[in-house]
């Protein structure tokens, strides 16, 4: 009997323990109630072949300081022929300078490395980086050349980003942040943000599969 017993423990541990067991596979996501679907689609740049995922933010929303860890994860997953963009919002015109900010490290090839810093010194730091002293300040203090930055920072160029990026917001009626379009054909933009990111990877594949057809 004590070996019986043994041998149902050993094979119960096993089987809780058992990554299959361990969690519940995700429900395949619904539309209309996890996603909803563009008529017309919306215009992509990410060119032929590939598939574009894009995530629209901005530097001061909480829920998307919560995600950005999540989708830095998610984006070294992604495959090849998926291309990630970002696009920060601009609801409100105090929300220019975080775009700016964001241009700015994009013309200079830094957001892979300073984005989740600057959510990091908005969120955790309580950084007032829409003060354009204390970002210049800031930037210094990353090693980042300051005086390159501001040219940049107030460039026709990154205002022009700046301002497609409010179009491109308003022609996908974007309700809040953070919100992620696929290929321009689909939206997910509530829930909780791992579930978000599982919603896009289904969609990704079902873009994937249509254009096999």
């Amino acid at each position: 009997m004590k070996l019986k017993s043994l041998l149902f423990s050993l094979v119960a541990v096993a089987t809780l323990s058992s990554p299959v067991f361990a969690q519940a596979p995700a429900p395949t996501p619904v539309a209309g109630q996890d996603y909803s679907a563009y008529d017309p689609q919306q215009p992509t740049d990410a060119g032929p072949g590939k598939i574009e995922v894009t995530e629209f933010f901005f530097y001061d929303c909480p829920h998307c300081n919560d995600m950005e860890p999540l989708i830095e994860q998610w984006a070294k997953t992604l495959p090849k022929d998926v291309v990630l963009r970002r696009v920060p919002v601009l609801f409100r015109p105090q929300l220019a300078a975080g775009a700016k900010l964001y241009y700015t490290l994009d013309a200079m090839n830094l957001v892979g490395k300073l984005n989740a810093d600057v959510f990091n010194a908005i969120h955790q730091q309580n950084i007032n980086l829409d003060d354009q002293d204390t970002l210049f300040k800031w930037i210094a203090s990353k090693g980042v050349d300051a005086t390159k930055f501001a040219q940049i920072y107030g460039s026709f160029a990154v205002d022009s980003k700046v301002r497609n990026a409010d179009q491109i917001t308003r022609a996908h009626k974007i309700p809040g942040t953070p919100a992620i379009v696929v290929d321009g054909k689909y939206l997910v933009a509530s829930g909780d943000h791992a579930r978000e990111l599982q919603i896009a990877s289904y969609l990704i594949e079902k873009v994937r599969a249509s254009k096999k057809k």
